[in-house]
């Protein structure tokens, strides 16, 4: 497998999973940094990889009202901040190839959204980059189209490449996982990212607003440990209930300490039983 290393964190191979995780959208600097002070403060008491998550700009809502974040010249200077003075490794999407210049300048990892996980352009603008490149598997894919995506990125020379499960489309406004789908994409030979928050998401289901079902996001991250992953991803908040995006599928940081425990001893039984 394709080891990826970025800053003081890395995906791949036996190793315990990387978290990859923060609030949806920046919704101002300081809830930003007290996130990440508190992420980087559990993670460290448990022994856990972070990579710090925060979109500043959200293209892809539902509605043309909703909140999208501060736009990507104050987002990337918040996200240089956390970089400075938490020493983190930082992750954002990217919507268009506009962005991708500015982007690399500031991001260790720049994210393709899943809604554009077949956007040629972007990808190979990203992966010109040489940048470590997360791709998320569009809602409307089988996990197998995801090697026409990494065949782009690999095209440019670049083969740092993360690949995210977030669920798939179940009719209307439900998304499922299909388990099957992280051990599919593992085997084409890059780390796998089980993105838990996004895939208890209920795209649209509050009318002009995505709905979610928080309460099962322990029990996904926890089957997708036991199938095998390399990293977890986990949007959250202070207060989800008043989160100004994808509050509803987010995860509550009083809660992530004692999940994160449990999702990483059963990391290490799968990987010490399996020899991966």
């Amino acid at each position: 497998m394709q080891k990826v290393t970025v800053g003081s964190a890395s995906f791949g191979g036996s190793q315990a999973l990387t978290l990859i995780a923060g609030p949806c959208a920046i919704e101002n600097e300081d809830l930003t940094l007290r996130i990440a002070d508190e992420l980087k403060k559990i993670t460290g008491e448990i022994g856990c990889q972070l990579v710090f998550k925060a979109s500043y700009d959200k293209a892809n809502r539902t509605s043309v009202t909703s909140f999208r974040g501060p736009g990507i010249e104050e987002g990337l200077r918040i996200l240089q901040r956390v970089k400075d003075e938490f020493e983190l490794p930082v992750i954002s999407d990217v919507h268009d190839v506009s962005q991708v210049t500015a982007a690399a300048e500031v991001l260790d990892i720049i994210q393709i959204p899943a809604f554009l996980s077949r956007q040629t352009d972007l990808l190979v603008a990203v992966g010109e980059t040489g940048k470590v490149v997360n791709v998320k598997k569009g809602q409307f894919l089988a996990p197998w189209d995801m090697e026409h995506g990494i065949n782009k990125i690999t095209s440019t020379g670049n083969k740092q490449i993360l690949l995210t499960e977030r669920g798939a489309s179940f009719g209307y406004n439900n998304l499922v996982t299909d388990m099957r789908s992280l051990v599919i994409m593992r085997e084409m030979g890059y780390p796998v990212i089980f993105d838990a928050t996004h895939s208890v998401q209920l795209p649209g289901g509050a009318g002009g607003a995505s709905s979610g079902q928080r309460q099962y996001v322990g029990a996904l991250s926890r089957a997708a440990a036991a199938t095998g992953i390399d990293g977890l991803f986990w949007e959250v908040h202070e207060n989800p209930d008043r989160a100004l995006c994808d509050g509803p599928n987010s995860l509550p940081l009083a809660q992530v300490k004692s999940m994160l425990r449990q999702v990483l001893a059963i990391d290490a039984i799968f990987k010490q039983e399996c020899g991966v």
